[in-house]
């Protein structure tokens, strides 16, 4: 399927969108005030294990300590035995590899507070958490992720037929490397000659970044990671990419040189972009990302999703929405799910929303309905190129599933908790508000000796407006009701909620 990358540069911002046909199906936005620090190396110093979590805080150099969990930490038994080949792939510039051994030693016997380490971020800071953390090196090349401190050789499970990874296996097993080796998507096909190329290339950079460790005494960076430009010509460019679009001359030079180097065979793809239309717009891009940061998001035949992102999980509802159908209610349903499947799978990408999603599909009688809806679901996510799992779908509809989370999501991006709700998402009535108030001055009242004493309430002329308009009758029956004046002061800086109360 053709496809094109397009990389619009900014002075503080690198937008990075790969399309299909037309349609936006991977988004990158890094910005140089927020950088992403996965897959970079630090010199890391525990700084508190936690036996009853089988964890540890890392002080990486970074604002927030890092955490480090037992199973992240590689030890003389996991250097030699590691799991399934299958079970082994480089994903979204992220190492993700696991012992497949149970966890016998406790982490307390394994490291130490005070004790140095090198560590590779796996997983960003995100809110209120550190950046996730493994002692698992490995970097990722063109055509292979390169493990310095394991002996172990994966396939991507993405190469299908049987003989090309067996071709694949030996060719490795031919060349046999100092370190692990992951044989990535991209190297299916590839020759001997480029495959020693990667793995001599990365062999050396572990040895410079093992300097580095060596060298630097204090917790910080040992290496840095790609730019995000860069990181996604290496992560997605392949056969299908026809073209890649630079807006920027000077980025547009350092892609060419970075394409003539690694992939010499697509330089020619490379194309300077120098038109006033800006480069999003050639396939309205911004407006897809302005959909996506939205709540609702509205489907061609009149239905629509809604998707909440919380702490703990993402949530995202199907509504018929105005869609009446042509037949039954039935399949009404059925065709509303399985438009709300595609929106969802696409939202989910741009989005790049990730850990637990609860998917609340319109319910839905026959089992067969069900069944075809779901694995219309797992269809569509096979397009994600973020390792994802997806449970049965329950009678009521909801699809748990589960979506690898290492970086903020777009949303967490480009926006900011709401500064008047503080994120909550809602503000109280001013209703509520002003049954706040009238209690508020019941336990003054009923507490204060001074009999004849007034009040004044300052607060917010929207909450002024509604007592006299509305309550008004409940204000006259508290003056009554304990002999005192109720006055108010409108203050402008108040927020809606604010209120205090005082003598005169």
């Amino acid at each position: 399927m053709a496809a094109e990358i397009l990389i619009n540069v900014r002075p503080l911002e690198t937008r990075v969108a790969y399309v299909e046909s037309g349609i936006l199906m991977d988004l990158k936005v890094e910005r140089k005030s927020s950088p992403t620090w996965v897959g970079t190396v630090h010199r890391g110093i525990v700084t508190r294990v936690l036996p009853g979590m089988q964890a540890a805080f890392v002080d990486i150099g970074l604002e927030k300590a890092a955490f480090l969990y037992v199973g992240d930490i590689l030890t003389e038994e996991g250097k030699e035995f590691f799991a399934d080949d299958e079970d082994h792939k480089h994903q979204d510039d992220n190492q993700d590899y696991r012992s497949s051994r149970d966890i016998k030693t406790p982490i307390q016997d394994l490291i130490k507070e005070g004790q140095h380490l090198m560590v590779q971020v796996a997983k960003d800071p995100l809110g209120t958490k550190g950046a996730r953390i493994t002692t698992h090196i490995s970097l990722p090349g063109r055509g292979i992720v390169y493990m310095p401190y394991v002996k172990h050789i994966g396939i991507s499970r993405k190469i299908e037929e049987e003989g090309e990874k067996e071709r694949l296996k030996k060719l490795v097993q031919k060349i046999n490397p100092a370190g692990g080796v992951i044989v990535r998507t991209a190297a299916e096909g590839a020759t001997e000659e480029s495959i020693r190329a990667d793995i001599e290339y990365l062999d050396r950079l572990g040895k410079e970044i093992q300097k580095n460790y060596e060298k630097k005494k204090t917790a910080g960076l040992v290496h840095a990671e790609l730019d995000v430009e860069l990181r996604a010509l290496r992560d997605l460019m392949s056969e299908d990419v026809t073209t890649v679009w630079v807006d920027d001359e000077e980025v547009y030079k350092k892609v060419s040189k970075f394409v003539t180097q690694l992939m010499p065979k697509y330089k020619q793809n490379i194309i300077h972009y120098g038109e006033k239309k800006p480069l999003f717009d050639l396939y309205d891009i911004d407006l897809d990302i302005s959909r996506a940061t939205e709540r609702k998001v509205w489907l061609k035949s009149g239905g629509y999703i809604v998707v909440d992102e919380a702490e703990a999980l993402v949530v995202v509802d199907v509504n018929t929405g105005s869609y009446v159908g042509k037949k039954d209610l039935e399949d009404t349903i059925l065709k509303t799910n399985l438009e709300a499947v595609k929106e969802i799978a696409h939202q989910l990408r741009v989005r790049n929303v990730g850990g637990i999603i609860i998917i609340d599909f319109i319910d839905m009688e026959k089992e067969s309905h069900r069944e075809q809806v779901l694995q219309a679901m797992i269809e569509e996510l096979k397009k994600d190129r973020v390792r994802t799992n997806v449970t049965s779908m329950s009678e009521l509809g909801l699809v748990e599933m589960t979506r690898k989370r290492i970086r903020p999501s777009l949303v967490k991006t480009l926006c900011e908790p709401c500064r008047y709700c503080d994120g909550k998402g809602y503000i109280k009535r001013k209703a509520t508000i002003a049954n706040e108030i009238f209690r508020e001055i019941e336990r003054e009242v009923g507490l204060s000796e001074n009999a004849k004493r007034n009040l004044i309430v300052h607060c917010h002329a929207e909450i002024v407006d509604w007592i006299y308009e509305v309550e008004n009758e409940t204000l006259e029956h508290l003056e009554k009701r304990f002999g005192h004046s109720i006055a108010f002061k409108i203050e402008t800086a108040y927020h809606l909620e604010q209120y205090e109360i005082f003598d005169n």
